[in-house]
This record gives C-alpha cells, structure tokens and sequence, in this order.
C-alpha cells in the first residue's frame, strides 16, 4: 500500500513539472462600416479577434543550471472573426470569398448570411453552400446535394455521392490567387 502512495506521489509530481507555461498575445480589431443606400442607413460590425500562443519550453530542462534558455517553438494563431448585420451575430472562421476555377470554367463564391452563394462569371446562381456543425458544408447544385470543405491550400473540394454506381466523386475548385 506504501509503494502505491508512493507510487502516485511520484506521477503527480513528475506530471506537474512536465507542464508548460504559455505567452498568450491578443489583439482584437472592430470596424464599422455604414451603407446608405434607398432603403436607408445600415450597420455593419466586424470584429476580429487574432490570438497568438506560444509554448514555452526549456533548451536544457534537466541540467543543473539555474538559468536556462528558451527554446524556438511555433506559434499557433487563430482568428474569429464575428460579423453583426441586422441585430443578428454570426461567427466566420475564415472568408472563402473568392474567385475558383475547374475544368476551365471560373467561379465566384460569395459570402451570404447563412454561408456562401456560387455563381458563374455571368451573375446565375451554381450552388449554395451552407455549414454544418462540423465545419464542413452541404452544397445544393441542380437538385444534387454534396459535402464539402476548404483544404488547407484554400481550395473547395465537393464529394458527390451517386447512387447509380455507388461510388463518392471527387471535385477540387482551385483558388484563384492574385
């Protein structure tokens, strides 16, 4: 029983000193813009909230030596960004707004108030792309629903489901990048 005390002991011990401390920096960026337009004056509230986090750790954590460098370690940066139009609040991960192109044909996605709207080059409405709670989208097109998602390049990658041959299609729209 002694050595099972013990034994504890020496886990939590060794679990506290494996802790790692934080430099945590935020910075948050609000801007207004109004639009005045023949239905009147709107509102529109960006706020955007950038926090950086880099873990802190010990060049020589076991050596003797009272004072110790701080070893290089990554940063991890997230952004939230919350948008307020008419009295509603929604939470935007990140803008996909953008122009894509497949099979030579060029695409725009437009961020709506439920998720994003693609059209052809001409103005006529392709899919609409709606989140779910996982991150990913459920994309309508001609009757045809799809899943969908931003890789990490920024690309769109719809996967279409046909129940004619049972097998799941793969379709990447490359980002346009100026």
């Amino acid at each position: 029983m002694k050595n099972i005390v013990l034994g504890i002991a020496v886990f939590l011990f060794s679990f506290n000193i494996q802790s790692q401390n934080k430099n945590v920096k935020t910075e948050v960026k609000t801007t207004t813009t109004t639009i005045k337009d023949s239905e009147g004056e709107k509102k529109i509230v960006k706020t955007q909230e950038i926090q950086e986090i880099q873990k802190i750790e010990l060049k020589d954590a076991e050596s003797t030596i009272l004072n110790k460098d701080v070893k290089d370690t990554p940063v991890q940066v997230t952004e939230i960004t919350k948008i307020t139009d008419n009295g509603q609040t929604r939470l935007i991960d990140v803008d996909h707004s953008a122009y894509y192109i497949n099979n030579d044909k060029k695409y725009q996605v437009v961020l709506d108030d439920k998720g994003y709207n693609m059209y052809f080059l001409n103005g006529d409405k392709s899919a609409i792309l709606r989140k779910t709670s996982r991150n990913n989208y459920i994309i309508k097109s001609n009757n045809i629903l799809s899943f969908g998602y931003f890789d990490d390049n920024g690309n769109l990658v719809i996967e279409t489901y046909d129940d004619q041959t049972d097998e799941v299609s793969k379709t990447t729209y490359v980002i346009i990048k100026d």
